[in-house]
């Protein structure tokens, strides 16, 4: 299959976010990168459901909406109605996992989990088969402009592994420190999406970035 890219809103301009949506519309990107912070799960605030809502007004891809949030299982629904059309959860933010992620599901959006840099891929081996994404952290969350955790490599593999196993068909996506000299790696490690923020919209032509992002995937 073709890997996905999807740039992080996160490392966007808010004084020209309309502008920015549009560039990503008018890109080879497949998805918009949402990330949900509360100042709690995490130690930064990001946004919140208003400006989910007024992405999506404007957006003519999938939001993929990552809640880095102590108790996401209160906010599912509200999410969906937002325009989430992939909702991902932290597995240590939910005391309930196997029932969060159906929940989900059942409100008709795509399911994923995501693990920090320190909890292991045998986190994931009771939940694997319901989910549709795992998204591995490559730095600690909260903030951008992270440089890459070097272990995510093995990890992603572990994943890949896990996932060959148990028969499912569950994607991995990779969020932290991505750039144009790590993404092939990381493609080759086995992930199938790949966030990028800084790397995005920092670049001098972010179209042009999001094309080469794209073509560390499919030349590999």
């Amino acid at each position: 299959m073709s890997r996905l890219i999807a740039p992080s809103l996160l490392a966007a301009d808010f004084a020209n976010l309309q502008r920015d949506i549009e560039m990503i519309n008018a890109s080879e990107a497949d998805w918009f990168h949402l990330d949900i912070m509360d100042g709690v799960f995490v130690p930064n605030i990001s946004f919140g459901l208003p400006v989910v809502e007024a992405v999506k007004r404007l957006a003519r891809k999938p939001l993929d909406v990552h809640l880095m949030i102590v108790e996401p299982e209160k906010y599912l629904r509200k999410f969906r109605e937002a325009g989430a059309d992939v909702l991902t959860v932290h597995a240590e933010a939910c005391r309930h996992l196997h029932r969060t992620v159906h929940e989900i599901k059942e409100l008709g959006m795509k399911a994923g989990v995501s693990l920090n840099p320190h909890t292991p891929v045998s986190s994931l081996e009771e939940i694997i088969s319901c989910v549709d994404l795992v998204l591995i952290m490559s730095v600690n969350p909260g903030f951008g402009s992270q440089q890459l955790i070097e272990t995510s490599y093995e990890k992603i593999r572990k994943t890949s592994a896990l996932i060959r196993e148990s028969g499912c068909h569950a994607l991995i996506e990779v969020d932290g420190g991505v750039n144009m000299n790590n993404a092939p790696l990381l493609f080759d490690a086995g992930i199938d999406i790949l966030v990028a923020g800084t790397e995005v919209f920092s670049a001098p032509d972010p179209v042009r970035r999001i094309h080469e992002l794209r073509m560390a995937g499919e030349k590999r």
